[in-house]
């Protein structure tokens, strides 16, 4: 039995832009008990019809997901790249319908009943895994770099240039190339141990011992909040849309009757 529950919640805040982009969910599996899905998209073009697409995609692919008796981490990473290519193929085929070039970033965790987190990440969207307020991981471009220069053959002073040129954009949507997940792995899941998957908007704007320290003081929903407040002042009246998921796990409450001792009598 895992010495742990899981305190989780999610927030957003428009910022200082005309529309809200960002799209972020919790999920438990419907056939899938005990495990937990929290997914976070930014639609970069076509409004937010991309990013609502993540989340639709994502739910329904969990709800149809069977462990059996024990999903492997191999199986959850897999599961994850399927949500990336399945929803890239959806919003390319509903680009033919509306017109309009629609694009995502995408980023999700898996946590199962078995102390276990598997994540994936495509874009700028990141996710953090803090452990006691020190981060231990966090996605990055590194993997898309390194993807580009091996796989394609690619230059990597070009490769290391994909943030500027449209047909490297490494996004959901993308009419150019299909999207690439970098996928990350973390067993013995403890107590203290604490998930951040956030958009552009919030990073961007604090060091990662500013985030650890916040989440690991703070319930999820306290620690959003002060992040969204942080966030606005940083910005200085040009915030981005800034969204955030926390899934934070924390010692449970000692059964009642055994947490204290009577002092002893003199």
């Amino acid at each position: 039995m895992n010495e742990y529950k899981i305190e989780a919640g999610t927030a957003q805040h428009i910022g200082n832009r005309a529309q809200q982009t960002d799209r972020t969910a919790l999920f438990t599996g419907a056939r899938a008990p005990g495990y937990v899905l929290a997914v976070l998209a930014d639609g970069m073009t076509g409004g937010a019809s991309a990013s609502e697409q993540v989340l639709q995609s994502a739910k329904q692919m969990f709800d149809e997901f069977k462990p059996g008796d024990r999903a492997s981490t191999e199986r959850l990473s897999q599961l994850l790249r399927d949500m990336v290519q399945e929803t890239h193929s959806i919003i390319r085929m509903n680009t033919f319908t509306t017109k309009t070039e629609a694009q995502s970033s995408f980023v999700a965790l898996v946590i199962s009943p078995f102390g276990e987190a598997v994540w994936a990440h495509t874009g700028d969207s990141r996710l953090y895994r803090f452990a006691g307020g020190q981060c231990k991981a966090r996605t990055s471009d590194e993997a898309y770099v390194n993807h580009l220069v091996e796989a394609e053959k690619m230059p990597l002073e070009a490769a290391k240039n994909h943030r500027r040129a449209k047909t490297l954009v490494n996004a959901l949507g993308n009419a150019e190339r299909k999207p690439f997940a970098t996928v990350g792995v973390h067993g013995e899941l403890a107590a203290g141990d604490t998930f951040l998957l956030c958009s552009d908007g919030l990073w961007s704007l604090f060091t990662d011992a500013e985030l650890g320290a916040v989440t690991a003081k703070n319930t999820p929903r306290q620690a959003s909040e002060l992040l969204i407040n942080k966030a606005a002042e940083r910005a200085q009246g040009k915030g981005d849309n800034c969204t955030m998921a926390i899934v934070k796990l924390v010692r449970p409450p000692a059964p009642a009757g055994l947490g204290t001792r009577p002092a002893a009598r003199p």
